[in-house]
């Protein structure tokens, strides 16, 4: 079946070239570098750097905020419609301003509400009143490339028509220093694929393309995504793979999709930071793919910096840009091409006629995304996409009780499963070499996705990896940090800057069980893991072997009270994750995981009547749910109550309710930990009497489970046996 084909119809930059598109595309002509020297922020002996001038001052937003709303606005003129929903890519949220505000000794939480990297979605879904899905990936300088491929997925699949796909970063202290620290930064600017290169300039910027689903191009349609792949080299945490490996597999996947030859392609816009390995990385997946017959290609960041998480979009609408105007742009900084590479960069534009275009990028963990683009006119017959229920084969949850077991009989017993498990027990099942440098949050995941592969009963390695995470790895963020400002900003950490990273436990876990697939990062506060588990069930058809969905948030004494308003509610300290070894196969004797429901919820949105409505109507609801677990954050509970009661008098369900964060203490991923133990549930067909209220289990009777969260995002998780 023939699914809609999915145009770009509107684009907006904010680039170091200045604040729009006009003097983006403007600066590719000119083909001089916007790299000056940092400005920013002070620094010792500043670096050139890709800075976005004249950005208009505003306190109420953090600097990435304010990146991304500029490119929103310019990508939606007179679009006529707010979007069904937003996917977002980025690395740094509001870390400048955190930076400055812990700097200043400020302790007030208020001054840290920003700080999240899902803020940036919220703050443009508030804006252009958008209540679907709102998306944020973070897979390092790969993070908007996904999350474009995410939103084109969506689209196939029929779950909207118009999608806000881009990214957004601001610079910050952790990502210069942190850069500075790896000794990856050219202190003459980027030379990307040059004989004498020396590394990258570190940039920021936002791109934000509005996605639409026709039949047909739209009259303003610039051109057409066609395909997209994603992997992982599980090779190194920063070095890529020498030979390309993961770039390559990327590159033959979006061929795939797309049913297009590699000898169609007539442009690469390369990822070419600068650096010695990353370039040589890239050149070597080309010239296994095509030989000594590379196309035109070329690497922008010699002229813009890395906007890191921005990259990816920015060099998307570089790419519509090529197509729509037949013009290919310099490999800025390049004067002396490295004949190691075997083919030679575009050393000064080109003007061609250009039809298909490959993008590239690739980030830290070994995350690779390509995209393929076409132009508007040239048609296509990609199959529809389409969500498919997940099979549980193996379950695992870390709370303060303990493991899946310890936390099940907690419960059982009528005791909560507050509390911070001590790094020695959720280490107790890992090998000592292989986490010696890791702290709290990456032991987490890889404990989790160990038991998780235990239960399952297999050693085969996950055919690709989801993982979800509130806030990421605050230990490593927090020491980064700590050291840079003791030190008067002359020392940082380098190991603590791999580790901040919020896709780094995902990287740790593609190299450890060696997963070459897909590698995955959502970070949206308390429904990081939903949305982990909703793109699992968006690329799960295209996924041969069965894979890991899961989600995990440490809790820190110093940042974790500042940044998350919940935790501050509940005088316990409490962490800890879940994780599903899921397969896409049918399997009567396992539970299932139905395609969740997302929404966002803006004023006056009707979610809750969707919400009903997704997970099969008021009658289904009511005779086949036998308890419904929520998640209420404390932050938001006069609000998640209210919508609770409409959606039990839209439904008549009287069954049990379970407030399971009461349990589970108050963390992000606090509903990774409710799945699994719904899963177990339904397992055993039982639900413990004390969550209930009553003396005895209540007995399932082959009912599901429903998993409800509520608050900001609208989550909908249908558990059935």
């Amino acid at each position: 079946m023939t699914g809609p084909r999915v145009f770009i119809t509107g684009m907006g930059a904010v680039s170091p070239a200045g604040n729009s598109l006009n003097a983006l595309t403007s600066a590719l002509h000119q083909t001089g570098s916007a790299l000056r020297t940092l400005g920013l922020f002070s620094a010792p002996s500043p670096l050139p750097v890709g800075e976005v001038p004249d950005v208009p001052p505003q306190q109420d937003f953090p600097r990435t905020h304010r990146l991304a709303a500029m490119a929103a606005e310019e990508a939606l003129h007179n679009s006529g419609a707010e979007p069904d929903a937003i996917v977002l890519g980025g690395t740094t949220g509001g870390m400048l301003t955190t930076e400055e505000r812990l700097k200043n000794k400020q302790h007030n939480p208020e001054s840290f509400q920003w700080h999240g990297l899902v803020t940036v979605a919220h703050h443009l879904a508030r804006h252009y009143n958008c209540s679907g899905p709102v998306i944020n990936v973070s897979t390092a300088c790969s993070s908007s490339t996904a999350a474009i491929k995410i939103a084109f997925d969506m689209l196939r699949a029929g779950l909207g028509k118009r999608i806000l796909a881009g990214g957004a970063d601001s610079l910050c202290r952790l990502t210069y220093h942190g850069f500075k620290s790896l000794q990856l930064v050219d202190p003459q600017g980027a030379k990307p694929f040059d004989r004498d290169r020396q590394g990258m300039s570190v940039g920021e910027g936002a791109a934000m393309l509005l996605l639409v689903a026709d039949d047909t191009p739209p009259p303003d349609a610039v051109a057409e995504i066609v395909g997209g792949g994603l992997s992982c080299d599980a090779y190194h945490a920063t070095t890529p793979h020498p030979q390309g490996r993961g770039a390559l597999r990327a590159i033959r996947a979006a061929l795939d999709e797309a049913a297009i030859a590699k000898t169609d392609i007539d442009y690469i816009n390369l990822h070419g930071t600068g650096t010695p390995d990353g370039d040589l990385s890239e050149a070597n997946a080309l010239s296994h793919l095509l030989g000594h017959k590379v196309p035109h290609a070329s690497s922008v960041k010699g002229m813009l910096g890395h906007s890191l998480g921005a990259a990816g979009a920015m060099e998307t609408i570089i790419s519509a840009h090529s197509i729509a105007n037949g013009f290919i742009p310099a490999n800025t900084g390049c004067a002396t091409p490295d004949q190691n590479m075997g083919w030679e960069p575009c050393l000064s534009p080109v003007s061609q006629k250009v039809q298909t275009v490959l993008t590239n990028s690739f980030g830290f963990g070994g995350n690779n995304a390509s995209l393929l683009l076409r132009g508007r006119e040239r048609g296509g017959g990609l199959s529809s996409k389409k969500r498919v229920p997940l099979t549980v084969k193996g379950a695992a949850c870390l709370t303060g009780a303990g493991d899946r077991n310890q936390s099940l009989d907690q419960v059982r017993t009528g005791y909560d499963c507050k509390g911070s498990l001590p790094i020695q027990d959720i280490s107790s099942q890992l090998e000592a070499n292989l986490v010696r440098r890791m702290k709290r949050l990456p032991r987490m995941a890889l404990a989790l996705a160990k038991a998780a592969r235990s239960d399952a009963g297999t050693s085969r390695p996950p055919g690709a990896v989801f993982w979800g995470t509130g806030w990421g790895p605050l230990s490593e963020t927090h020491d980064f940090l700590d050291r840079l400002e003791q030190s008067g900003d002359q020392f940082a950490s380098a190991m603590d800057f791999i580790g901040a990273v919020h896709n780094a436990p995902a990287g740790n876990l593609g190299l450890y069980f060696e997963a070459e697939g897909p590698n995955l990062t959502t970070t949206a506060g308390d429904h990081s893991f939903e949305q982990a588990l909703y793109t699992a069930s968006l690329m799960a058809d295209q996924l041969e072997q069965e894979f890991l969905v899961l989600a995990a948030d440490e809790y820190h004494p110093r940042f974790s009270p500042l940044f998350d308003a919940s935790v501050r509610s509940d005088p316990a300290p409490s962490d800890g994750g879940g994780a599903l070894w899921v397969s896409a196969s049918e399997d009567s004797r396992e539970p299932k995981i139905m395609p969740p429901f997302l929404a966002f919820s803006t004023r006056g949105a009707e979610v809750i009547p969707r919400l009903v409505e997704s997970l099969g109507g008021e009658e289904r609801i009511r005779e086949h749910t036998g308890a419904i677990l929520l998640g209420i954050p404390a932050q938001l509970r006069d609000t998640a109550e209210n919508q609770l009661q409409e959606f039990l008098d839209l439904t008549g369900f009287e069954g049990p309710t379970v407030d399971y964060r009461r349990w589970t203490g108050e963390f992000a991923s606090a509903s990774g930990t409710a799945t699994v133990l719904a899963v177990q549930f339904v397992r055993e067909g039982m639900v413990p009497a004390s969550l209930v209220g009553g003396r005895e289990d209540l007995p399932l009777r082959g009912r599901e489970i429903l998993l409800l969260g509520l608050g900001e995002h609208i989550t909908g998780i249908r558990v059935a046996p």
